[in-house]
């Protein structure tokens, strides 16, 4: 009987929880099984600030993706954001036994083994422990040591860190929707992943991942990971902005941001307007698209400048460390309007849109091609590679049905909502199709 290995990422941001399952192809690319999405309502600025609601978010995201493919999720590799988030550069090195031996996997396993040992502020935790170049007796820029001889083997390494707290609450919110932690990694290392070529981290590149809740940045130099940062603004805070400013509720001001929004307000003439609504009986309002272009372009230069800063203090202005490749927006939030033009009108950088899609194997849906998904597919690309699988028997479908069926009986005494198998599914498209044929 034929087994086939898949994968789950699973994207908990602060406007959306994404659940992907996938596996690898014999392309080499990914095959897409399943997707689920639901809103996310305990989670504020990447940080979860209400478990009961992560969790329940959590569940429906996961049963969706479950009913979509037919499998059972147990294994997730999980992202992690929030301004707790702080990097910095750190050299160790270990002295070999024997210097006659080649260095080895293990040698690099230790040494960065040591850096994890490192004393952090109370209540932090490293969260990874990425090399950058080694140095073996003193012979600097090697980038991979295995093999050569030396006693003395030196790194300079990029350490990620994080709150303790924040990291259990995530763990905690995984467990309690009966699933099991495979991994977390840092949301922009999985974005990057998802959207970067090897080209461009090659001749440096900035990463620009635009959330709901956070804008995550990731810097690229000579194919190696130079600087991450987790700025707290994303979209939501433009959404807020709005409602402020034009003085309407927040769905109302979300739906304006997406359908009439745009970051350069030269773009709209002082005639376009655009009627919205009154409540309960009330007079509509009338809002000028210039205006609504103002709001959101005050809090997007905002936002960029301080990722500019940031840029600046990686040390982009020194002719060593240029990022030729410029900057590559991706998230949600890079589907702004003229998002690219007043970014690379603030930086002077070249800017592209990142998709996905490169990874994805040709048959996927186009919607998961989108920026919106670049770190959930980043994360399934992880767990792909670091071989967080479940197993799944291909002739085993009915019995993973029952399965399925089972734990929907099970979820929905807890009081949610009983959820349909794929077979159902499928039989309400096919009554979809014939209605609509007559």
């Amino acid at each position: 009987m034929e087994h086939t290995n898949y994968s789950v990422g699973l994207d908990i941001g602060t406007t959306k929880i994404v659940a992907i399952i996938g596996k690898e192809n014999e392309y080499g690319k990914i095959e897409v099984l399943g997707t689920g999405r639901s809103k996310s309502l305990g989670v504020h600025r990447g940080v979860v600030n209400n478990i009961t609601q992560t969790i329940t978010s959590i569940q429906q995201a996961v049963e969706q993706a479950e009913t979509d493919s037919g499998l059972k999720i147990g294994s997730v590799v999980v992202g992690i954001a929030g301004q707790h988030i702080r990097s910095l550069q750190h050299s160790d090195y270990i002295t070999r036994p024997n210097a006659e031996e080649v260095i080895n996997e293990e040698d690099l396993d230790k040494l960065c083994n040591q850096v994890y040992k490192l004393v952090m502020l109370p209540g932090e935790e490293i969260i990874h422990v990425l090399p950058q170049e080694y140095k073996v007796d003193g012979q600097a820029e090697i980038k991979q040591p295995i093999g050569m001889y030396g006693g003395r083997l030196e790194a300079n390494f990029h350490v990620v860190v994080g709150q303790v707290s924040s990291i259990k609450n995530i763990g905690r919110c995984i467990k309690s929707a009966g699933l099991d932690l495979g991994n977390i990694t840092l949301e922009p290392l999985a974005s990057s992943d998802a959207v970067l070529s090897q080209e461009e981290k090659e001749a440096g590149v900035a990463l620009l991942d635009i959330g709901g809740g956070t804008t995550d940045l990731a810097i690229f130099k000579d194919g190696i990971i130079r600087h991450t940062a987790v700025i707290p603004f994303g979209g939501n805070i433009i959404t807020d902005d709005i409602k402020e400013g034009c003085s309407i509720i927040e769905k109302q001001a979300e739906l304006l941001k997406i359908k009439f929004g745009s970051a350069w307000p030269g773009e709209n003439k002082d005639n376009e307007i655009v009627s919205i609504p009154g409540l309960r009986g009330r007079e509509p309002k009338e809002i000028t698209l210039k205006n609504l272009s103002k709001i959101i372009h005050a809090r997007v230069v905002e936002i960029v400048e301080q990722v500019y800063v940031e840029i600046k203090n990686y040390g982009h202005e020194d002719p060593k460390k240029k990022l030729i490749a410029g900057i590559v927006l991706t998230g949600g939030g890079s589907q702004l309007n003229h998002l690219k033009q007043l970014v690379e009108y603030i930086t002077g950088m070249d800017t592209r849109i990142g998709y996905p899609n490169e990874h994805l194997a040709g048959d996927s849906e186009e919607e998961i091609a989108s920026p919106l998904y670049a770190t959930a597919v980043g994360l399934l690309m992880n767990a792909i590679k670091n071989g967080n699988r479940d197993r799944f028997s291909e002739g085993e479908h009915e019995e993973a049905e029952m399965v399925l069926e089972d734990y929907a009986d099970a979820k929905s005494l807890g009081g949610r909502n009983e959820r349909k198998t794929v077979f159902d599914k499928w039989s309400e498209k096919l009554k979809d199709f014939l209605d609509n044929a007559e």
